[in-house]
């Protein structure tokens, strides 16, 4: 069963010591395996490897601090990114 958080449509599951994660973020790709296309794709990619990481290492990833964080994060990729 996956998890929701309240930005951004990421959900996640953790499994052990792995686990997987998407996003709303990047919804021009067909799959998740697809290899990033766009310098803001790779961002994307990046904060949602790095919010799983954080969700397997234990980090409670719910908090309102890491949301804001999320999203922080994500409003700087959008305001920088040049495609």
């Amino acid at each position: 069963m996956s998890t929701e958080l309240p930005c951004f449509g990421f959900k996640y599951q953790v499994e052990g010591g792995s686990g997987w994660i998407s996003s709303d973020l990047s919804d021009d790709r067909s799959s998740e395996h697809d290899t990033p296309t766009t310098p803001f794709d790779v961002g994307v990619d990046a904060i949602e490897s790095m919010v799983l990481a954080h969700a397997v290492a234990g980090v409670d990833i719910h908090t309102p601090a890491y949301i804001e964080g999320i999203e922080t994060a994500v409003f700087a990729l959008m305001n920088n990114h040049t495609n």
